[in-house]
C-alpha cells in the first residue's frame, strides 16, 4: 500500500518545518515520499480557493481571517490539510502540522491504520479546549474536537472520503472540518496520545510525535518549554541552509 506524509507549511514558520521533515526524514527505515501542504501551490493547482484576508487580530498582529468560517486561522494550512486524500490519490498518507518532531520512525504509525481497513481516519482524541494566543500572537481558533486534526492517518482510499470533496474544503466553516463533520464516530480510528503529546498539556506518554501545539521553542516565550533541547538539536543539525523542496 502506498505510503505518504504531508507537513503543513507556513512561511512563518519554516525552522518549524525543517525539523518537522529531517527528524522524520532521518528516523525513517524505509522510504515514505514527504511533502509540504503550501497554500500557493495549491491555490495554483485550482485546490483550494476559499477568500482569506489578512486583518489585525485583537492584539495588534496581522493574522489571516477566513471569510467562510468568520474566524482567525492560526496558519496557511488551518482548512488546506483536509486536501491530502484528494492530494495522496490513495493510500495512507499522514497530515501532521509543521511543529512537530518526529522521535521514532513513522513506519510504526502506518502499520496501526493499515491493520485496519475499516476506519476512514486516526487521531488522537484530545480533550483539549485552548483559546487566547499562542505563537507569535495568533489568535487561537475554540471548536469541537480541539487538535484532533493536528496529527490526522487517513486511508485515502476509504469510502467516506467521497464526500469530502474540493468544493467542500472550499465552503464549509473550518470549524465543522477540523469536527470531522463527512465522517460517523466509528469511521475515526484513535492513536494513543504518545503519538500526538501536546507540549505542556499532555502528562503522563512517553511521546513518539511531539507536537509544539502553543509555539516552537524559537519563539519568544517557548524557548524553554519541554522538549526545547530536542528541537533546537534537530534545528542545529539542519542548520539554516535551504531545505529540500518536498
Amino acid at each position: 500500500m502506498a505510503r505518504s506524509i504531508w507537513i503543513g507549511f507556513d512561511p512563518r514558520e519554516t525552522d518549524a518545518f525543517a525539523v518537522a521533515a529531517k527528524s522524520i526524514k532521518r528516523r525513517l527505515t524505509h522510504d515514505i515520499d514527504i511533502h509540504g501542504v503550501v497554500l500557493d501551490r495549491l491555490r495554483q493547482q485550482g485546490l483550494y480557493y476559499r477568500p482569506t484576508e489578512k486583518r489585525t487580530n485583537p492584539g495588534g498582529h496581522t493574522q489571516l481571517w477566513d471569510v467562510k468560517s468568520e474566524w482567525w486561522m492560526s496558519t496557511e494550512f488551518a482548512v488546506s490539510r483536509f486536501l491530502v486524500p484528494t492530494l495522496a490519490k490513495g493510500g495512507t498518507a499522514l497530515f501532521m502540522d509543521c511543529d512537530m518532531l518526529a522521535r521514532v520512525d513513522l513506519g510504526e504509525l502506518f502499520k496501526i491504520a493499515e491493520a485496519d481497513n475499516s476506519k476512514a481516519l486516526w487521531c488522537v482524541k484530545h480533550d483539549h479546549a485552548a483559546e487566547g494566543m499562542k505563537m507569535d500572537g495568533q489568535v487561537q481558533s475554540p471548536y469541537a474536537r480541539k487538535n484532533w486534526s493536528s496529527v490526522m492517518l487517513y486511508n485515502a482510499d476509504h469510502p467516506a472520503h467521497q464526500a469530502l470533496t474540493v468544493p467542500i474544503i472550499n465552503e464549509l466553516p473550518g470549524r465543522d472540518l477540523h469536527a470531522f463533520c463527512w465522517l460517523r464516530d466509528n469511521q475515526i480510528g484513535t492513536l494513543k496520545p504518545e503519538w500526538n503529546h501536546l507540549v505542556g498539556h499532555t502528562k503522563g506518554t512517553k511521546p513518539k510525535l511531539i507536537h509544539f501545539t502553543d509555539g516552537v521553542p524559537s519563539m519568544k516565550g517557548y524557548e524553554d518549554c519541554e522538549f526545547a533541547d530536542a528541537w533546537r538539536a534537530e534545528l542545529t543539525g539542519w542548520g539554516y541552509e535551504p531545505f529540500p523542496e518536498f
